[in-house]
């Protein structure tokens, strides 16, 4: 029966990890082919890697589309994940990649604006949600995503704001091939990107959650039975009101944890006192659910 369960359940992972490849491949085509293109925006990581090669290469007569350097410049990136992250992940990163090779290249581009404001946000605002949405299901969309799931374990730093610092290349590169014009709308259009990437993708926020309860055991077990997170008990705080002896629990959640903790929280002790700041940077060890 478990084990009927246990298969159950990959199989809808494993669906929703497809149709989630399938909508990034969407996103990413409608960003492209509607609003990047049009827009002479260069996107971000290796799509934008992707556009500045195809354009340089329409310069001097070599016929190299974007979608087929988008492959291209993918391919050590595959071998990359494959031994830092996991074969999972890598075989549905491959499949995302590949989906969005084809969506690129078989869906007609629509005239809806020229102008590079415009594309610049609607195009940051679709790949942006169709990144976040990926990654919150622990698949990869390729390129930069690889290289920033990677200095993330290092280093702690968020999804978004790797993207950008690497992307920094590519606005200079597009400055000095295409204009400072196009550059700077293209470094507008990642901005958005980067900011929509980490509101969708929340896993690796960071927060510091304070509880102050009179039912400390109940908040402990309901936390740790729901939520694999460690506590830090304080003994004999006393409210300044009444002078009830209390007890402060500290614990540190990801966002994503967010709706687990306030569930615990309500079964537990929903009359105790519960702050939640966010925490620029932790220290130490800080357990992260294994990429798979």
């Amino acid at each position: 029966m478990f084990n009927d369960l246990e298969k159950m359940r990959k199989r809808h992972s494993n669906l929703s990890k497809l149709s989630m490849a399938f909508f990034y491949a969407i996103a990413v085509s409608i960003a492209l082919n509607f609003f990047w293109q049009p827009g002479k925006i260069y996107s971000s990581g290796v799509t934008g890697a992707a556009q500045v090669i195809a354009s340089l290469s329409e310069k001097i007569h070599i016929p190299l589309t974007t979608p087929i350097l988008y492959f291209a410049l993918n391919i050590p990136l595959f071998i990359l994940a494959w031994f830092k992250i996991g074969h999972h992940f890598t075989a549905f990163t491959f499949l995302a990649v590949l989906f969005s090779t084809l969506m690129m290249h078989l869906m007609p581009g629509v005239h809806i604006t020229n102008d590079p404001i415009v594309c610049a946000i609607f195009g940051g605002l679709i790949n942006g949600m169709g990144t976040g949405m990926a990654l919150k299901n622990n698949i990869s969309t390729g390129g930069l995503d690889i290289i920033g799931i990677i200095i993330r374990k290092k280093t702690g730093r968020s999804m978004g704001s790797i993207n950008i610092f690497f992307n920094l290349i590519i606005i200079l590169a597009a400055g000095f091939v295409f204009g400072w014009v196009h550059a700077l709308y293209s470094a507008m259009g990642i901005f958005i990107n980067g900011r929509v990437i980490d509101m969708v993708y929340t896993s690796h926020q960071r927060l510091q959650v304070m509880i102050i309860t009179n039912q400390p055991k109940k908040v402990i077990n309901e936390i740790q039975h729901s939520m694999r997170r460690g506590i830090t008990i304080v003994h004999d705080a006393e409210g300044a009101f009444k002078h009830e002896e209390k007890t402060i629990l500290f614990t540190v959640i990801s966002r994503y944890e967010m709706h687990d903790l306030s569930d615990a929280m309500s079964k537990s002790d929903p009359y105790a006192f519960v702050s939640i700041t966010e925490s620029f940077k932790i220290m130490g060890h800080f357990y992260e659910p294994k990429v798979e």
